[in-house]
């Protein structure tokens, strides 16, 4: 029977090597030796006896027997060779007994190569098993800047934490991810500390080669044995609900990207809880969010409002908005309104909606929402008993509620305040406050008789990088001798931030740009940018959201009918509206007792900017560390823009990391923070 049972094996690996051939792909097992280049290479990290998945080992470590295989790791020797007989017994000792014994492997990259144990490696692939045991001796690559480089030193990190090497991600980040969304479950999650061991030398017997040369890995760990099982079992469960429904068919993403989008937004105890036919349901109805990850789309930035002319026939076919039939809108803040200058912004552009439209909108307001689940509950709410048809969630905070809700009611449409989210369900929106923080970064240029500007940021998130070079380059451009010191105010180390202005004004700044609007119950003229003294400050310039235009604007484009051809050009393409000045979103109010030759200048920049005929992101850009950022005659494309991870060199100070900051930062930092340029080197991998 081990006869039959090879010599279908063999089938298999001739249709396979036929397969290759007529594709003009190599039909053996790939050889590493072949693949990689030893001065590539930091050096060799054991990892002792680990459980691999099967389905990443896919070659061998020397050429001795490569062509004994197909690619798919099945035979090709005649059924009448040695080699076949002892393929057989192993056939048959599977069967009986199981194989035990492990193999000795090299991983290179998140994949296995053999050093010893081929046929069982064959032998377990023909009869469909998930893993085998092996001795691993991993390869470590030189980090470069090379995007799977990078993604594989997180995984390095993300295994030695956690011991997990079933997932694999495209992405840098996304290990990160995956790890938030479990440590933040309660029931299946959570997250356990544990000291690490000590590292030492590996012995003769547990290396790949057996020279004993390795060095073995410390581990740290952050995650249970429960956890780790309820992970595996959860993933596998997806892994098959996944391939059923044609998963295996999106070439550019792994299981493990459609996986860590999928529990992102259902949750990890959710998905743990979930069978395989609740899985395929989850996976069906979220089928357009993983062609967004498998196209590799990128966010489509809307920069300017579409069109206002009606599309005739999606006029005739959309409701006639009236008084009696009104466009039902909802408002969902985190907070009261009055008690953030950020929320108050929004509310004046909620009230801006009554004034414009009238009784053709019916515009509601929920304050309430101060976590996921009060936001899920607050949008079922508002959409099931309420009918609301739009709904606006006005911070990044909401950005997995408002996602969540998106997926369940897909005929409601719902805009989450926040930049660069890759979610087709729904549309975020922004405004683009560098343009204006520029000009007021070219007002404390000019002011200054010190040299010393003062700049006031809270959350290092998309955006505000921006917002800060742009502030620094406009004040260089009218002095060129001007630093800007950059201050956070989440940070740990920042009780106070009065202690923040005593700093600043002991240090000889004279000008400060500090939060964008008055907070109307902690009434204040520290806001926009100001000349600090020791007394009250004297106000110069306020940068403004104009929310209302925006919020006006959208709900223009659905009366009109315009919608969904106001959307990106592929049906998969996620959409970020970011208005700025040229739409009236962002401005800037002027102090009357700026100098009028100066205010002449700030205006006709503006003037410039509004028409496209100036960028502040344009020509040579040098940031921090020296790096030539933009040339000369050169604008920064707007991708680089939003994902800017770096300050101009004349800011003083930096970006800080995520455990910097205060805990009540954190979550939001996490799910829209920069990434920081630098990865995090695994210097104690390899001596």
């Amino acid at each position: 029977m081990s006869i039959d049972l090879y010599e279908k094996a063999r089938k298999m690996g001739m249709k396979a090597y036929r397969t290759s051939m007529s594709e003009g792909r190599y039909p053996f097992l790939p050889v590493l030796d072949d693949i990689i280049n030893k001065d590539y290479i930091s050096g060799d990290v054991n990892l002792g006896l680990v459980d691999i998945p099967l389905d990443r080992v896919v070659g061998t470590s020397t050429s001795g027997r490569t062509q004994a295989f197909a690619s798919n790791f099945m035979p090709l020797m005649d059924i009448k060779t040695e080699f076949s007989s002892k393929w057989a017994m192993l056939s048959n000792a599977h069967l009986n007994e199981g194989i035990r014994d492990p193999i000795k492997v090299y991983e290179y990259l998140n994949y296995y190569y053999v050093v010893e144990g081929n046929k069982r490696v064959s032998v377990l692939k023909y009869f469909g098993a998930d893993s085998i045991p092996a001795f691993v001796t991993r390869k470590v690559p030189k980090l470069t800047d090379d995007e799977e480089i990078k993604v594989y030193y997180e995984f390095m990190d993300f295994n030695k934490k956690t011991t997990v090497n079933f997932i694999f991600f495209s992405n840098e980040g996304s290990y990160r991810r995956l790890i938030n969304a479990v440590n933040d479950a309660p029931v299946h999650g959570g997250k356990l500390e544990e000291k690490a061991v000590v590292s030492e030398v590996g012995t003769a017997t547990d290396t790949a080669d057996g020279t004993g040369t390795a060095i073995r890995a410390e581990t740290s760990r952050i995650w249970s044995d429960d956890t780790i099982l309820e992970l595996k079992a959860a993933y596998r469960r997806f892994d098959k609900a996944f391939k059923l429904k044609g998963g295996d068919h999106l070439k550019e993403i792994t299981t493990g990207d459609a996986f860590l989008t999928f529990v992102e937004v259902e949750g990890f105890d959710a998905v743990c809880d979930m069978s395989i036919d609740e899985i395929e349901a989850g996976i069906s109805s979220m089928w357009q969010e993983f062609l967004v990850v498998n196209e590799q789309y990128q966010v489509e930035v809307s920069l300017t409002p579409p069109s206002d002319k009606e599309n005739v026939i999606s006029k005739i076919l959309a409701p006639n908005y009236s008084a009696s039939k009104p466009l039902k809108v909802a408002f969902i803040y985190d907070k009261d309104p009055s008690t953030s200058n950020w929320l108050y912004q929004h509310e004046l552009g909620r009230n801006h909606l009554t004034e414009v439209f009238g009784d053709k909108v019916s515009i509601v307001q929920v304050t309430t929402a101060k976590s996921e689940e009060e936001t899920i509950n607050a949008i079922e709410s508002l959409i099931e008993e309420d009918g609301v048809e739009l709904i606006f969630t006005t911070t990044a905070g909401m950005i997995s509620a408002s996602l969540k809700c998106a997926i369940k009611y897909p005929n409601v449409k719902i805009l989450n305040c926040s930049l660069n989210t890759s979610h087709r369900y729904m549309r975020t929106y922004y405004a683009r406050l560098y343009e204006a923080k520029f000009l007021s970064g070219m007002l404390a240029g000019a002011l200054t008789q010190t040299d010393k500007i003062g700049y006031l940021a809270d959350y290092p998130i998309y955006g505000i990088t921006a917002n800060i070079n742009a502030f620094a380059i406009g004040a260089r451009m009218m002095n060129p001798r001007v630093k800007v010191y950059l201050k956070w105010t989440t940070l740990k180390s920042t009780e106070k931030c009065e202690d923040i202005y005593r700093s600043l004004y002991e240090e000889g700044i004279d000008y400060v740009s500090d939060q964008d609007m008055i907070t109307p119950r902690n009434a204040s003229r520290k806001y926009g940018m100001y000349r600090l003294t020791d007394g009250e400050p004297e106000n110069v310039i306020m940068t403004a959201y104009n929310w209302g235009q925006l919020y006006e604007k959208i709900i223009n484009i659905i009366m009109k009918g315009n919608w969904t051809s106001a959307d990106a050009g592929s049906e998969s393409k996620p959409i970020n509206y970011w208005w700025g000045l040229s739409a009236g979103v962002v401005d800037v109010v002027l102090s009357e007792k700026i100098p009028y030759d100066l205010k002449r200048i700030v205006l006709k920049v503006r003037d410039m900017i509004i028409n496209d005929e100036f960028t502040p992101f344009g020509g040579r850009i040098i940031s921090q560390d020296g790096t030539l950022r933009s040339e000369d005659g050169v604008e920064l494309e707007i991708e680089d823009i939003i994902m800017m991870n770096w300050l101009v060199d004349n800011v003083v100070g930096s970006i800080p990391g995520l455990d910097e900051l205060k805990d009540k930062a954190k979550p939001i930092v996490e799910m829209k923070g920069v990434q920081l340029e630098t990865p995090k080197s695994n210097v104690d991998e390899v001596d």
